[in-house]
């Protein structure tokens, strides 16, 4: 049974605050200078490695999001705290992901000490964990729990669903949940920049949400100055963050690995091949619309397999050309050819791979 709206905006506003309350009674972030955090030399590029590597962790140990998020908020609350060595970093993010797996997670879901030690090849012993761990609790005073910009990305994601119910209809992702999840991902993204660190996560949140919003929609000001003022943040603090995160996001877009993903498509690589070798062939094959808007395929439109006739673009029909399980493209409806005979000594349309730069 849904609540009426009344009562669920009512119970996301005593969320928000309590939220709030706890993220400016707790939250801390250390200082960056000169390319280190304050007082220390623990380096940029050091801190933003710890943050990946325990997301790596979460994924290797398949803890929920808010894990990973509560883990780098009580990482950086103690960086912030004390003026920690370098050579201690590794073991402070991974005992801040173990107390924040004991914060969130269900008990059956936490690895032992031990086993987590071993397999996240952190170079600490168990004894050196439980001993930073009660450092961690001493100079955080027992008070792990601090609402993490993952939390405020379900509140806001609740409050924009609550208030503006047409919006599932407007965005790439109809699902809500699905919705969420790019957001949180995107946020968890952000987290890793030392630059980001320095905004509450409150103010990360809804800025990473209305950067999404002003693409997406074009009522995204409404929602944006609702969440705002339900939220408390200050404005010009807003959209410094919100210009940060787009940078941010945006190298991410353009860093791509050297090694890319290409998609394979048997029939528009079979054509590529007869346009070059065969094209008075190549000219009497059927041509069909493709499925995908905007694209056109020039190809074969039926193929022979196991003595049957199927469309080239069939669910099935990419997996079996894929691993060669006797395809063959017909031509011209008279003759038949084999892609892997065809495809023997031609040149793959793919740019050559190039070797990991590590």
């Amino acid at each position: 049974m849904k609540c009426p709206a009344s009562v669920q905006s009512q119970r996301l506003a005593i969320l928000l605050e309590d939220a709030l309350a706890r993220e400016s009674r707790l939250w801390k972030a250390p200082v960056f200078k000169n390319g280190r955090i304050q007082g220390t030399d623990i380096s940029v590029s050091q801190h933003e490695e710890a943050v990946q590597w325990l997301g790596e962790l979460s994924t290797l140990f398949k803890f929920c999001q808010e894990t990973f998020a509560l883990a780098v908020s009580i990482l950086n609350r103690l960086l912030a705290s004390v003026k920690a060595q370098p050579k201690y970093l590794r073991c402070i993010a991974i005992t801040a992901l173990i107390l924040a797996a004991k914060t969130n997670e269900e008990d059956e879901a936490i690895v032992s000490v031990k086993d987590l030690a071993v397999q996240s090849g952190c170079n600490c012993s168990p004894a050196e964990i439980l001993r930073m761990e009660r450092i961690i609790l001493d100079k955080l005073h027992w008070d792990l729990y601090i609402a993490t910009p993952v939390d405020f990305v379900n509140i806001f994601h609740a409050m924009v669903l609550s208030s503006h119910p047409h919006l599932p209809e407007v965005i790439p992702q109809k699902k809500p949940s699905l919705q969420a999840e790019f957001w949180t991902k995107q946020v968890q993204h952000c987290m890793a920049c030392h630059q980001l660190s320095q905004f509450k996560g409150s103010t990360l949140a809804l800025a990473t949400i209305t950067l999404e919003l002003e693409r997406l929609t074009p009522d995204w000001f409404s929602v944006f100055t609702d969440l705002l003022k339900k939220a408390q943040i200050d404005s010009s603090e807003l959209i410094r963050c919100k210009e940060l995160v787009d940078q941010y996001l945006s190298s991410l877009e353009f860093c791509l690995p050297p090694n890319a993903v290409y998609i394979f498509d048997p029939v528009n690589r079979d054509i590529m091949y007869l346009q070059t070798n065969n094209p008075e062939s190549c000219a009497a094959v059927v041509s069909r619309p493709s499925s995908h808007p905007g694209h056109e395929t020039r190809g074969s439109s039926q193929v022979k397999m196991s003595g049957e006739e199927v469309g080239v673009d069939e669910f099935y029909d990419g997996f079996r050309c894929l691993y060669n399980e006797g395809m063959a493209v017909d031509v011209a409806g008279n003759n038949t050819v084999n892609p892997r005979e065809v495809l023997k000594g031609s040149v793959s349309p793919c740019p050559p791979l190039q070797p990991l730069i590590s």
